[in-house]
């Protein structure tokens, strides 16, 4: 059975929920206790995607609130808590077992509750005469978000300009990748794996994945050791291979225009947790979920727009066939005389048509609800000349050039002025050679349109640093904030992001490190193997072909990078299966407003802003 991160999440919320015991056949934890769910805004995050309101139900849960929140005493039910282990969560706590609340209060933390935090717990709760009400307290080591079987968030906002902040200190750098590693750690306990770790040299990629091995070998050791069940996880006995990157390996990904349907919905209408708002057919505003249980979203989301409007086409006509064939069958016999025979196979008729009106109406809500997103994305992408922007980008990568008057006439046309300002961005990322004259159209072109410049600026400076750093010599490398020295390869090889058919530099480089071979592209990345000794840790890395890939994102990933990432495991034979996770999932105008902030950081700024109008 291949990894599947949704499932396993799902399993160890289920089993929290039901008080920390076994869950029944059915998945569902023992309806015959009662009990109120407490949790905190980021682990009502990880329950959103994950579990639903009528879903808690199943699991006993009668009540549910936000930790922050004033609550009244409810007696003879016990609490479940669910939240971060931080020091306004256990005092939050601490207030409530004192004023008893509840019975009993079954405390679940979201990774791993750190010594000094319990000892909090245990003398606030002594000195309050309260300690008996707290049953138990549990590391649920889930602190991250599962968006789809495949795909999943660590949440932690704004990591790249954390780590690509000029005045970052050792020590708050530090914190960061300890942060990162702690999400990965509880990512892996989930699946209960631990895997060859690779990564290229240098940068915040090798400092997580050198302290993420450190934290496995340290685990490994320890008495709890919560990899031990390890060998019926999958059909092999093969372990999987986790690829860490930095967001700075590709950056052009995190600023392109894309026309895919996934990427456009998350780019355009906001995908936040499954869910979006847009406005109804009939005025107002429409909220839908978009997961694993809408069929049409996990068979066309990596289709191109144009191919997805002719797909909602033709499983509208399809809906409307099938509709006439239940009537027709259910409409007599135009006044022909009835016999018993009739009778029967008429009753017969009815009996199909009602058993399958479910069917045809859940089918008829799912093509209106991707009627309704895709005339509000068409209208977005005639307003904003979308298709251009996306088509435009392709070919500058492709290419690596663009004509100057082509260049300015984009900047001069339709779109917001972040559309603007990501086209500007693409082009200096992907342009060989910059011409400054060019430059200046451009930031002029930008300026007219009163657009913040910081952005541009900033890449700009990285793209001027990038030639310098190449021949520099490593002398620097040990100092982990010499940002400049953090930055190579922005740009670097650019004309490889995309070859002919399209494939991101990252899917090139996972799909040659899943096949484990020597090759030039990837024989100087690092290996950490947390089950062999240290001294050979990075000796015999070639144990691939590796069925199952863990690709990691520092910075924040994105809908494109994971929709290439399925199409690379569905092509090849037989099928294999990749994970894709992220510091955090960001859109295009999410992640140009950190680059924004790296300029300000560096100096350059600008009195207008980047508006999204």
């Amino acid at each position: 059975m291949a990894l599947n991160l949704r499932q396993k999440q799902t399993e160890c919320i289920a089993r929290m929920l039901n008080l920390n015991q076994p869950v029944n056949a059915t998945g569902t934890a023992n309806e015959d206790v009662y009990k109120i769910l407490i949790y905190d805004k980021f682990c009502q995050n990880i329950l959103s995607p994950l579990i639903h309101v009528k879903d808690l139900r199943k699991h006993g849960v009668t009540l549910y609130f936000l930790i922050e929140k004033d609550r009244k005493p409810v007696h003879g039910v016990p609490a479940v808590y669910f939240v971060q282990p931080n020091q306004a969560n256990i005092q939050r706590i601490v207030v409530d077992a004192s004023r008893s609340l509840y019975d009993s209060f079954h405390i679940n933390s979201s990774s791993s509750i750190p010594r000094p935090l319990l000892e909090d717990l245990a003398s606030g709760t002594l000195n309050s005469d309260s300690i008996n009400r707290i049953s138990k307290v549990h590391d649920q080591y889930l602190e991250f978000v599962t968006l789809e079987d495949s795909l999943f968030s660590l949440a932690q906002k704004s990591s790249y300009v954390q780590l690509n902040d000029p005045s970052a200190g050792d020590r708050e750098i530090e914190e960061i990748v300890e942060r990162i590693v702690t999400g990965l750690f509880c990512v892996l306990a989930t699946l209960s794996v631990v895997p060859i770790i690779r990564c290229p040299r240098g940068g915040p990629a090798e400092m997580v994945a050198s302290a993420l091995d450190q934290r496995l070998r340290d685990h490994l050791l320890s008495k709890s050791n919560l990899f031990t069940e390890g060998g019926s996880f999958m059909s092999s006995f093969q372990r999987p291979i986790l690829c860490i990157f930095d967001r700075n390996f590709e950056l052009s990904v995190g600023i392109q225009h894309d026309f895919r349907y996934r990427p456009l919905v998350h780019d355009i209408l906001g995908l936040r947790l499954n869910r979006l708002s847009v406005q109804g057919e009939k005025g107002g505003m429409r909220s839908y979920e978009l997961d694993s249980s809408d069929p049409f979203w996990v068979e066309n989301g990596s289709l191109e727009f144009p191919e997805v409007a002719v797909e909602i086409e033709s499983q509208l006509n399809k809906y409307k066939k099938d509709v006439d064939e239940v009537n027709k069958r259910t409409g007599g016999t135009d006044g022909a005389e009835f016999d018993g025979t009739d009778l029967m196979g008429n009753t017969k008729h009815l009996m199909n048509a009602v058993s399958s009106l479910p069917e045809l109406t859940e089918r008829k809500q799912v093509i209106d609800k991707h009627t309704n997103i895709a005339t509000v994305l068409l209208g977005e992408i005639k307003e904003r000349s979308l298709d251009s922007y996306a088509k435009k980008e392709n070919d500058m990568l492709i290419r690596g050039s663009i004509d100057r008057n082509e260049l300015l006439g984009v900047l001069r046309g339709k779109g917001t002025n972040i559309d603007k300002l990501r086209f500007a961005i693409m082009y200096l990322i992907s342009s060989e050679s910059i011409n400054q004259s060019d430059v200046e159209s451009v930031e002029a072109a930008l300026k007219e349109s009163e657009v913040d410049t910081s952005a541009f600026q900033y890449v700009k400076k990285l793209k001027s640093l990038n030639a310098s750093v190449a021949s520099a010599n490593s002398a620097s490398r040990n100092n982990i904030v010499d940002w400049a020295e953090k930055f190579y390869a922005v740009t670097a090889g650019v004309k490889n992001l995309l070859s002919s058919d399209r494939q991101l530099a990252l899917t090139r480089t996972v799909e040659l490190l899943m096949e484990g071979k020597p090759n030039p592209e990837i024989d100087s990345y690092l290996v950490f193997d947390p089950r062999a000794p240290k001294s050979n840790s990075s000796g015999n890395h070639l144990r691939g072909p590796f069925k199952e890939a863990i690709v990691f994102m520092i910075g924040g990933g994105n809908y494109v990078e994971y929709g290439s990432l399925q199409e690379l495991a569905q092509r090849q034979q037989p099928v294999k299966h990749v994970i894709y996770g992220a510091t955090e999932i960001l859109t295009g105008v999410e992640f140009v407003e950190q680059l924004t902030q790296l300029g300000h950081k560096m100096g350059f700024g600008s009195t207008a802003t980047a508006s999204v109008s």
